[in-house]
């Protein structure tokens, strides 16, 4: 279960304002990583900077020991879905996804098995303007398991979805860590969290305040949601 996502010391400022400060944890491959913390915590910060999107003022996040701007195979080595699929809604899902893969030098075949794996190649040829909140997930994920790469990151996946969409997205994710994926899950949904991952990262007021296996962290607490509440009360700060 070797790292493959690493924060080291990752700290941000706007202006006067420290947005990160020193951020630092891990990702293992296998494994399901929450990445919990109220809204406004830092969690988007923290995950644009790891793909390139945002500079840190200092310390530095890596995938398989490297900055994103550094791969050469980006969408071989880490998946990402940030904003749901940034598909244009006139396109087909399966216009789309050939589209990124030719991009990147991935044959239209993989493209069918993507929406295989995501259960929507019935809709492939539907316009993306006519995708439920669900599907267009699912293509986001599409788009994230392209290159088959080592690590998937996901900003808020279940957000808005129906019970049976966060229960798919819930065993997609624990499949995907079992063939050996490391999973970064960014989230606010506490009771989720807690039947989807085996490791938590709590972030509040752009700090870690806690970072272990699941057991470890909620531990001496009723519930996850019970020690989050507790890890990112006012109080906890005092």
């Amino acid at each position: 279960m070797a790292p493959v996502l690493t924060f080291n010391r990752v700290t941000k400022t706007r202006g006067s304002r420290e947005i990160l400060t020193d951020i630092t944890f891990e990702a293992r491959s296998g494994r399901v990583t929450g990445f919990a913390g109220p809204n406004g915590a830092g969690k988007s910060s923290t995950l644009r900077i790891l793909l390139g999107l945002d500079r840190a003022t200092s310390g530095h996040a890596l995938v398989a020991g490297q900055r994103f701007a550094s791969l050469r195979d980006p969408l071989r080595r880490v998946g990402a879905v940030l904003d749901g699929s940034g598909a244009h809604r006139s396109r087909t899902g399966r216009a789309h996804l050939r589209w990124i893969a030719r991009s990147a030098g991935i044959a239209d075949a993989r493209v069918e098995e993507v929406l295989e794996l995501t259960e929507i190649a019935d809709a492939g040829n539907r316009r993306v303007a006519a995708y439920s909140l669900g599907m267009g997930r699912r293509l986001g994920l599409a788009v994230a398991l392209l290159g088959e790469p080592a690590a998937l990151v996901l900003d808020e996946p279940i957000n808005g979805l129906d019970p049976e969409g966060i229960a798919w997205v819930r065993t997609f994710l624990r499949q995907q860590a079992r063939e050996g994926r490391a999973v970064l899950l960014s989230s606010h949904a506490m009771g989720e969290l807690a039947e989807t991952v085996d490791d938590v990262v709590v972030i509040h007021h752009g700090r870690i305040v806690a970072d272990g296996a699941l057991a470890e962290v909620a531990g001496g607490h009723h519930s996850l949601e019970d020690a989050f509440f507790a890890l990112t009360s006012d109080r906890a700060d005092r």
